[in-house]
């Protein structure tokens, strides 16, 4: 089965995901620099939640880029992914309205965690639908900052909930850990800037 209809609809879902996320940005109501200083933690929940849509964009674009056709259980596993993506805005208005509360952070951070472990198996879904001496396979390798990941997560979690602003900043380390795209499947297909 053709894979276009799986990435215009993943790309709708998750640009609808974003959309969500600046709606709950609300207008202050002084009109001076101040009456921003109370949303700082709102945005800042926003801005980072915004790079992790993004992050899993970009990767799941390139992700399919090496991606011939899909089955139905790489269609299954897609969905598993979009729904935990989609929790996305709730915990991170939570995390911003609660000021980075210590349960706001651990739950954000389990949003985080199980988006990963979603997009992990749909990389092994993919992989099983493709064949074990794909371009994908290739490209994917040991997967190790896939699964670092996990691990900082689950470290975040429990770190939250007695230092939520530490936890924070592993959020944020795995943020920049994956900011530039895989460039492994660029690599394995030869591409140049895609």
């Amino acid at each position: 089965m053709s894979k276009g209809r799986l990435e215009a609809f993943s790309d709708g879902v998750i640009a609808i995901l974003i959309t969500i996320m600046v709606l709950e940005l609300h207008i202050p109501s002084g009109a001076g620099w101040a009456a921003l200083r109370p949303l700082t933690p709102v945005f800042g929940s926003y801005a980072l939640s915004f790079v992790f849509l993004g992050i899993y964009w970009s990767n799941h674009h390139h992700l399919f880029q090496a991606v011939r056709h899909v089955s139905g259980g790489v269609l299954w596993a897609n969905l598993h992914l979009l729904f935990w993506l989609s929790l996305t805005p709730f915990v991170t208005g939570w995390m911003g309205e609660s000021r980075f509360a210590a349960d706001a952070v651990a739950l954000y951070g389990a949003v985080l965690l199980l988006s990963a472990v979603a997009y992990y198996i749909l990389v092994k879904t993919l992989l099983a639908a493709q064949g074990d001496d794909t371009t994908l396979a290739r490209a994917v390798g040991t997967d190790f900052k896939g699964r670092i990941s996990i691990i900082i997560y689950l470290a975040a979690i429990a770190l939250a909930l007695v230092q939520p602003l530490a936890a924070g900043a592993l959020y944020v380390a795995v943020a920049i850990m994956w900011l530039v795209p895989d460039r492994r499947i660029e690599r394995a297909l030869g591409m140049r800037g895609a």
